[in-house]
């Protein structure tokens, strides 16, 4: 069931029209100096039309869009803020950009995918495919090679900024500027002088464009800075694995590994994160699937299967043939916070990986982001029965460096806390070893699963210091799987006046909103947590009485400090309002200044079909093409 007004389509959910090159920001407050010539970008999915506010829709659909604040560096050590936002120029994103035949977005939205209705997920994948074909026809406004919206998520490695998302390869974008290069495939990105003709992500052969497809998160160690990633794909063995290391220098040459297979997936699925740790990786075969053959069959491409078992492959980093599976109750994961590994003698040599995670007990959260009715679910067991909720969650899978159990088994799961808990992050230099502290976002409800034709909204950020509570849970094990170390409810921790209270609550003033943070570390900073968390806030009051923006509606970015959780140390007032969007990351000076050089950079034109160049009026092609777009709107 939709709703008159999309829930994800409205307020400051609604997409934003208006690009800006850098423009000068004031602020109130105290910049941290740290901050000095980096920059602060978010992504997020924008769709370029938002006419029918009452179209099937998802919050995670629309086009790449990036948004960030510059820390300029000024002559007299001050620091002035510039905000910028650009669309990423991805092939969907050009095709679509003022082509007036399209009126719908070319790509089908994931509500479609999870709905069931067999006939309409058949139109819509259908519609894709021919249109696709058509951008290739003489007069379209572009080829469509890749069909990725890079709107997920943004990373640094190797001198280039990446933009993300699992339905392609990565696509490389310029700081501060946010314009887009062009695709990246492991080796080399498009408008970027190489001698390396090699293929990358996905190799050769017919279904090369699909192994190109690349996680919205990949990793990238923070000391060997290797770019560790996987590709999701529908066919056996369901999942590649790739690592990409820093280019080779003149002292010794290594290679990237592109697309070895990790065998044990059993169907397609819908993976998001993963888990990497030192010298580990942690592959998650969950219950929830993402196959095209399903609507053969009538059910959606998008399903869960709440009476399935959700698998954990855990694989030394260079060789996921030596995969070792462990099983345990149904559960949806979309984002891992951290991955370690800890080494012992009980009562043999044993490495045990860790691995934390946001644990939802239901895939509620993908229907309500779509403002879709949860499908009724078949019976299951009473053993798989929770209660709805969205908490950090503990795994300790041990991997024996001697012969392996016929049934592994996993030693430790259940919930650090019980408050929700979802797009965790830490300090970056702290990731894939035991970190102290994980921060993420919250909410005063008991639950990331809003009332039908609600929307889910952040007003608390959270820090927890997840080595206490590990401690305190093994020590004091709770109930394995439905078990959890602290329960109190997020109004308890709030009350709580203890400074070595292993949860600390940041709420946000009432009417305001926030978005996903990421933390800054304090320069030569002796503890983990000294540093702020950078974070876009919105001021919900601004709304009218229909609960939409208006033009002169703007948002905020807010540095706190991350010790306390309680200091808003500095506030920077944007010339416009930033839609609640995905994941952001912190690009420090140095990554700016050390940005691989490129020839060029994608560019948005009109789209005059008269004018065009090489157009042709006469084109059978071309008329076509035209003619079947405008029909299929």
């Amino acid at each position: 069931m939709i709703h008159k007004l999309h829930p994800y389509l409205t307020g400051n959910f609604a997409p934003i029209d208006r690009t800006r090159r850098l423009t000068r920001c004031t602020y109130t407050g105290d910049l941290p100096g740290v901050l000095a010539g980096g920059q602060y970008v978010r992504n997020g999915a924008n769709p370029i039309t938002n006419n029918n506010l009452g179209r099937v829709s998802h919050w995670f659909d629309g086009d790449g869009m990036l948004t960030g604040v510059l820390f300029r560096r000024g002559e007299k050590g001050n620091i002035n803020p510039e905000f910028v936002n650009q669309f990423v120029l991805t092939d969907v994103f050009l095709n679509a950009d003022d082509n007036c035949n399209l009126r719908r977005p070319l790509l089908p939205s994931i509500a479609t995918l999870i709905g069931t209705s067999k006939i309409a997920i058949i139109i819509a994948v259908l519609r894709t495919i021919i249109l696709v074909v058509l951008s290739k026809f003489p007069g379209s406004k572009a080829s469509i090679k890749k069909i990725s919206v890079a709107n997920t998520s943004v990373i640094y490695h190797d001198g280039r900024a990446l933009a993300t998302c699992e339905s392609g390869p990565p696509i490389r974008f310029q700081l501060p500027n946010l314009e887009t290069i062009g695709w990246y495939n492991g080796r080399r990105a498009e408008n970027e002088q190489s001698l390396d003709n090699r293929t990358g992500f996905g190799g050769d052969g017919p279904m090369a464009f699909m192994k190109e497809w690349t996680t919205g998160h990949p990793h990238v160690d923070p000391v060997t800075k290797e770019l560790i990633a996987f590709h999701a794909v529908f066919f056996k063995p369901f999942v590649y694995y790739s690592i990409v290391p820093i280019s080779p220098t003149k002292e010794g040459g290594f290679d990237s590994v592109f697309n070895m297979p990790v065998l044990g997936v059993r169907s397609p699925k819908m993976m998001h994160d993963f888990g990497v740790s030192a010298r580990y990786t942690v592959i998650m075969d969950l219950p929830l699937s993402l196959n095209p053959m399903n609507s053969i069959g009538g059910q959606p491409v998008v399903s869960y299967d709440a009476s399935g078992r959700s698998r954990y492959g855990v694989f030394p980093r260079y060789e996921p043939e030596k995969v070792q599976w462990f099983e345990t109750n149904p559960c949806v994961i979309f984002h891992t916070a951290n991955c370690w590994e800890t080494h012992g003698m009980v009562p043999q040599p044993e490495t045990c990986v860790h691995l934390l995670v946001c644990r939802l007990t239901s895939a509620s959260l993908l229907y309500s982001a779509g403002a879709l009715e949860t499908p009724i679910l078949k019976a299951v067991p009473l053993e798989y029965v929770e209660e709805e909720q969205c908490r950090l969650y503990y795994y300790s899978f041990p991997v024996f460096s001697g012969a392996l159990e016929e049934t592994p088994t996993i030693r430790h799961q259940w919930a650090l806390s019980a408050i929700p808990f979802e797009f965790p992050s830490l300090s970056a230099s702290y990731a894939m070893r035991e970190a102290r502290y994980i921060y993420g976002c919250s909410t005063r409800v008991s639950s990331y699963s809003p009332a039908l034709g609600r929307a889910t909204k952040i007003d608390c950020l959270v820090k927890i210091e997840a080595t206490k509570l590990i401690a305190r849970g093994i020590a004091h094990p709770p109930q394995q799987i439905k078990g959890c170390v602290d329960n109190r409810s997020i109004s308890e921790v709030m009350q709580s006046t203890d400074e070595s209270d292993p949860i600390k609550v940041f709420p946000m003033p009432e009417g305001w909103f926030a978005q996903e943070p990421r933390f800054v570390r304090r320069a030569k900073a002796e503890e983990e947590d000294d540093g702020w968390l950078l974070t876009y806030v919105f001021d919900e009051y601004q709304l009218n009485d229909k609960g939409e923006c208006n033009d002169e509606s703007v948002s905020e970015l807010w540095v706190i400090n991350a010790r306390n959780m309680r200091d808003v140390v500095a506030k920077v007032k944007l010339p416009q309002r930033v839609p609640y969007g995905l994941h952001g990351a912190w690009f420090s000076e140095d990554d700016i200044a050390k940005q691989r050089s490129f020839t060029g950079t994608r560019t948005r034109t009109r789209f005059e079909r008269s004018k065009t160049e090489g157009f042709d009026a006469s084109s059978t092609l071309s008329h076509i093409r035209d003619v079947v777009e405008k029909w299929m709107g």
